[in-house]
């Protein structure tokens, strides 16, 4: 995707860093996904259930890279100024979508096991091609949700396929993360992996829809694009480390716009609060969670 005219794009470092540490984190819960699944289909002794599932994961991962290369790439023959218009659109779409994964992961991982349980073990009295579809929609809910997360890194019209790469060796880390968990040779605490790495995307999504606001502010579907909040450009080295990553990662501009501004505190503050509030829940005591419990199942 073209990027703005006075905007420098992020290093090769950077971009491989900021979605490596996407992909591990959607990588990671969609490999809790895929876990649930095969370990209830064997439990089940229904190992012929195996092909379905990697079949549906692979069309999962495919639709994530095909939105991706989508979206990284296919404003490249526009203008510029109609590359800043899907742009904008694409970016608060993808916020929209991405809030509504983080909001709705949130609340429902302390049951998300039992209903996959459910779903795969009607799937399998339908038939293979049932199985193979529940894994997509599962497993494909995330990948969709991490390819719209990398709106942020197709604003720079020369990143090339780093950002995919970093994306790629991140998800290959959770893989790595996901057969140790079901081995058993690690344990994670998912509630406070999930919340941590969920406010992490909080922050990223608030960037890229303060990205979204100054590119239809260009366009001119916005007002106030020479209504500057701020400029620290004079003490704010962007080709610095610090900048690349603040820009790659969580698209900081040195002299945003009021309405950027507003718009990034307020997603923040709202989101954020939904966030930790949804999160919370009565118990008289501490107990297993379902994703903890198929942490245990053997292989």
């Amino acid at each position: 995707m073209l990027t703005l005219a006075d905007t420098a794009g992020p290093s090769v470092a950077t971009q491989m860093f900021g979605s490596g540490l996407i992909g591990v984190r959607e990588g990671l819960e969609s490999g809790i996904v895929v876990m649930i699944l095969i370990a209830f289909a064997v439990k089940s002794d229904r190992r012929d259930a195996l092909k379905w599932i990697w079949l549906g994961v692979a069309g999962a991962l495919a639709l994530m890279i095909g939105t991706f290369l989508i979206i990284q790439f296919g404003t490249s023959t526009m203008s510029s100024l109609a590359a800043e218009l899907i742009a904008g659109l694409a970016s608060l779409f993808a916020v929209c979508i991405v809030t509504f994964m983080v909001l709705w992961m949130r609340k429902a991982s302390a049951s998300i096991s039992g209903e996959l349980k459910s779903g795969l073990e009607t799937a399998m009295g339908a038939g293979g091609a049932a199985v193979a579809g529940l894994a997509f929609l599962a497993v494909g809910r995330e990948g969709f949700e991490t390819a719209l997360l990398m709106v942020g890194y197709a604003e720079s019209g020369d990143s090339g396929p780093w950002p995919l790469i970093g994306l790629l060796l991140g998800v290959l880390v959770a893989v790595g993360l996901t057969f140790l968990l079901y081995r058993g040779a690690i344990r994670i605490d998912f509630n406070r992996f999930f919340f941590y790495t969920g406010l992490f995307l909080i922050v990223v999504a608030a960037g890229i829809a303060s990205y979204g606001v100054h590119a239809l502010q260009v366009y001119g579907w916005l007002p106030g694009l020479h209504n500057v909040a701020f400029d620290i450009t004079s003490s704010y080295d962007q080709s610095a480390w610090y900048g690349e990553v603040l820009q790659g990662i969580f698209n900081f501009r040195p002299e945003p716009t009021w309405l950027q501004v507003i718009v990034w505190v307020s997603y923040i503050v709202i989101v954020g609060t939904l966030f930790v509030v949804r999160g919370r829940k009565p118990s008289p005591a501490p107990q297993r969670t379902d994703l903890e419990a198929d942490e245990t199942v053997a292989s």
